[in-house]
């Protein structure tokens, strides 16, 4: 398992997301008075060092939900045929995530503040984005190894 490369892809992916978890900032909003940012808790309201949950969106649930599926993906090296549709499907799923992201950062100011603000891209963003990459390289390591282990078998 650990030999094939596309386990390190998928571990990569899963650190990626997983570090997401941990609240860090994903887009930040900031207006005149105020500074409102969104973590995978939700959206915060920010007035020096205290903060108060302004609107409560369980972004965690999807995460924490995806990186499940990676790690179930990175079990099932036994059954390649069964990883690679796993995998298709996983980078489907998180390029959803990463374009509801970018959707959000565009649009998100305008559903929930009133007024002109400033949007800032914060180190959750960056995180989800570098995981995505891992994920892809993941599905094309799985099917180098498929059509290898496709023209071993027919040789004999």
């Amino acid at each position: 398992m650990i030999q094939r490369v596309q386990t390190v892809y998928l571990f990569l992916a899963i650190l990626c997301l997983g570090a997401t978890c941990t609240g860090v900032e994903f887009i930040s909003f900031t207006q005149t008075l105020a500074r409102f940012s969104l973590s995978v808790f939700g959206i915060e309201e920010i007035h020096g060092s205290a903060s108060e949950v302004y609107k409560s969106i369980p972004i965690y649930l999807s995460i924490i939900g995806i990186c499940l599926f990676l790690f179930m993906t990175l079990m099932s090296y036994k059954d390649l045929a069964r990883q690679l549709r796993w995998v298709r499907r996983l980078t489907f799923l998180y390029f959803v995530l990463i374009i509801g992201a970018i959707v959000f950062y565009y649009t998100g100011g305008t559903l929930f503040f009133e007024g002109a603000f400033e949007t800032e891209l914060g180190l959750g963003y960056a995180l989800l984005v570098f995981g995505f990459p891992f994920c892809f390289l993941a599905q094309l390591a799985i099917k180098k190894d498929k059509k290898l282990l496709d023209s071993l078998n027919r040789l004999r």
